[in-house]
């Protein structure tokens, strides 16, 4: 009787394999020590003090914490801000320094109004503070597409007063219209651009996602200060068009309780962001 060919790969064939595959593994470890080098580190300095029994503010690193100190790393020569809402509760501005104790905190961009009518409820509290503690600031406005736009840009006017030595306002646009068409929408969003730019005298900033920008924005404000928001975890590169980068949503900052707060990237030194103000 034939003998059945055996189906077990050979042994030395099964070594090979298991070597392909701890070999890729390690590389890949390799790679992401090496590219996320500097987050480790502050991790493990984390570590490091709790072992020691150091009180530090925040003894909780995530993998945002990692990558967020990585593309600040990257652009350490840049300036870095960040931008608040209610939905940061209370602020101790005397506390925000810095970001990780590691970056100066520069410059803070604060929702003042939304729509038409809606009042942020912390906006003076935010305002006052970020001056009082030499923060260069900045109004922004959530603009809600099937509302009316002259309405919306009197709503922010109504309520912001800006200084000299103030950041242009911004114009905060990121949902759909749901009543209009994307074409009655731009025209709202540029009529509310320039009742604002008359009012302030200065070219309001435009904020928005990286995708909106480019599906519905990009061929319409052309010579705008563009501040975009992209949160992807494996981008770590500016592209040109980004004055203002919004890179993490889920930054922890001494002086804010909770750990979602936005952190920003201006694609310049400080004193070129002062260039920018009233």
């Amino acid at each position: 009787m034939p003998r059945k060919k055996s189906n077990t790969a050979p042994f030395y064939t099964k070594i090979k394999l298991s070597t392909y595959v701890i070999g890729f593994l390690v590389l890949t470890m390799l790679y992401f020590t090496y590219r996320y080098r500097h987050g480790i580190h502050y991790y493990f300095s984390i570590v490091e003090k709790s072992l020691k029994g150091e009180k530090i503010t925040d003894d909780k690193v995530t993998k945002y914490d990692i990558r967020n100190i990585e593309v600040m790393d990257k652009y350490y020569l840049k300036t870095f801000g960040v931008d608040v809402s209610h939905y940061q509760g209370k602020i101790d501005w005397a506390k925000m320094h810095s970001i990780y104790e590691l970056y100066p905190v520069k410059f803070a961009f604060i929702r003042s109004t939304m729509g038409t009518a809606s009042i942020d409820e912390t906006f003076e509290e935010n305002w006052e503070g970020s001056k009082e503690n030499n923060i260069l600031r900045g109004a922004y406005h959530f603009y809600r597409p099937d509302e009316n736009s002259t309405l919306q840009a009197q709503n922010f006017i109504n309520k912001v007063q800006l200084e000299n030595g103030d950041l242009p306002p911004v114009l905060d646009i990121e949902t759909m219209p749901r009543t209009q068409s994307v074409d009655k929408m731009i025209e709202g969003l540029k009529n509310w651009c320039k009742i604002v730019e008359e009012h302030y005298d200065i070219k309001p900033i435009i904020y928005t996602s990286d995708k909106y920008f480019e599906d519905f924005l990009k061929e319409h404000f052309d010579g705008y200060i563009i501040w975009i928001a992209n949160y992807n975890f494996w981008v770590q590169e500016m592209k040109g068009h980004w004055n203002f980068w919004q890179f993490t949503e889920k930054a922890t900052i001494e002086g804010v309780k909770t750990n979602k707060v936005d952190v920003n990237i201006y694609n310049g030194t400080v004193d070129d962001l002062e260039g920018l103000t009233l």
